[in-house]
């Protein structure tokens, strides 16, 4: 299996509170892994890929609102 390429956002201003995400694993696996960008050696959630495709356009159409 190929391994996760994690990387966080470019909007991360470095504020600490951050995931990780591995977008290299969508195509080839069907998924994409995500983690706490504070503790890379802890768990990972695995998304399908078409969930996260879901989830990153309701974000971008701003229907979950603002934090």
């Amino acid at each position: 299996m190929t391994d996760p390429q994690f990387f966080k956002s470019s909007y991360s201003s470095n504020g600490g509170d951050c995931i990780e995400v591995a977008a290299n694993l969508a195509v080839s696996h069907g998924i994409v892994p995500v983690r706490d960008s504070k503790n890379p050696t802890g768990p990972v959630l695995n998304f399908s890929a078409g969930s996260f495709a879901s989830f990153t356009a309701g974000v971008r159409a701003g229907k979950f609102g603002t934090v």
